[in-house]
């Protein structure tokens, strides 16, 4: 129950997938070489170490493109994630949107080495495969914001620019303050979960796929974990898929949500609460959307992170909840911020 609760808060991550996680279809032989292939009705490319990612684009072509932007999906989601940017907004910026299957995702491949450091190293390998240049936008949502903070350690020099949208928080960040935390159900939620996903996996896939007892399906729409916007949204979407039982039985769906779960709570190697400012030379490029009704991510900690690291530009929209790429509005917002670097309309600006 308190799993499945972990869960839910994270598949708040966003965004809610048009189609389940499915185990990635079976990689070519050793014989194909070729980096951009036709695999189940979407293209994959192949990493050094032979994984392949499935990738699709959206907007404008990306040979016809000014801005390429590799939007990087939540826990529980796909490629297909929804991201309310309209067609004719996309035209008129020039950008093509390249989202991708994260390791274990969608048509990708599992990585059961699965680290900060691969995450980070499969968006660069991404754009290096797909010849985007030598910079390019990255955009993550919730829990898919922990690939990013690794190219801001390790690969700054190759963002042109970046957008966290909605960043969960890890509670394992030294620099947290306790009397932020100390009070925070979620802290003590998430440190159960990777506690028993860590140490005794066998036990959480017997709970999560057992029959005896009561299961937990309705969460996905308690008002304890999502603003009024964000119940707004789950009346017209399919809601989680991911937790019905007959999905997580799949013992490659549940290893790659755990693998993703455990990675992202667990210990890091850097505290991004002391990272220094990447580009000291101009404005940053780097923004953080924050909703201040979000109840997966509270406003409060987003606020505390972004005054330890002025050099990031935070937005906070007044009646936004976890859900904010279901926005239209906030997704233009994002996009021109990031790719232009226009000021977001002053109602995004936090009121204290």
């Amino acid at each position: 129950m308190v799993f499945k609760k972990v869960i839910i808060l994270m598949m708040g991550c966003l965004g809610m997938s048009k189609q389940p996680t499915l185990p990635a279809p079976p990689a070519e032989t050793a014989e194909s070489s070729s980096t951009d292939v036709q695999i189940c009705g979407s293209k994959r490319i192949r990493l050094s170490d032979g994984r392949f990612l499935a990738y699709t684009e959206r907007g404008v072509p990306m040979n016809n493109s000014n801005h390429r932007v590799i939007v990087v999906h939540g826990f529980g989601s796909s490629k297909e994630m929804n991201f309310m940017a309209s067609q004719d907004l996309l035209e008129e910026l020039k950008i093509c949107l390249l989202l991708f299957d994260r390791a274990g995702y969608g048509e990708s491949d599992p990585n059961p080495k699965r680290s900060l450091k691969s995450e980070a190293s499969d968006i660069e390998e991404l754009a290096d495969k797909l010849q985007l240049g030598s910079k390019f936008f990255v955009l993550g949502v919730s829990l898919g914001c922990y690939p990013i903070w690794g190219c801001l350690k390790r690969t700054p020099n190759r963002l042109a620019g970046v957008a966290l949208v909605v960043p969960y928080i890890n509670y394992k960040w030294p620099s947290l303050p306790s009397d932020l935390t100390r009070d925070d159900y979620r802290m003590g939620l998430s440190r159960w979960a990777v506690f028993v996903a860590s140490h005794a996996p066998r036990l959480l896939y017997w709970w999560l796929t057992q029959k005896l007892f009561p299961s937990s399906n309705v969460l996905d729409r308690n008002p304890a974990f999502f603003s009024r916007k964000d119940l707004e949204v789950l009346k017209i979407t399919p809601g989680y898929q991911l937790l019905n039982q007959n999905k997580i039985r799949d013992r490659a769906v549940f290893d790659s949500l755990r693998r993703d779960f455990v990675v992202a709570f667990g210990k890091w190697d850097f505290d991004p609460l002391e990272l220094c400012n990447p580009y000291p030379q101009k404005e940053s490029t780097v923004h953080i959307w924050q909703g201040h009704e979000d109840k997966v991510v509270p406003f409060q900690l987003q606020r505390h992170v972004s005054g330890k690291l002025p050099w990031i530009r935070y937005h906070e929209v007044p009646d936004g909840g976890h859900l904010l790429v279901y926005d239209s509005d906030v997704c233009e917002a994002i996009l021109r911020s990031l790719v232009l670097g226009e000021d977001p309309p002053q109602m995004y600006r936090p009121q204290c």
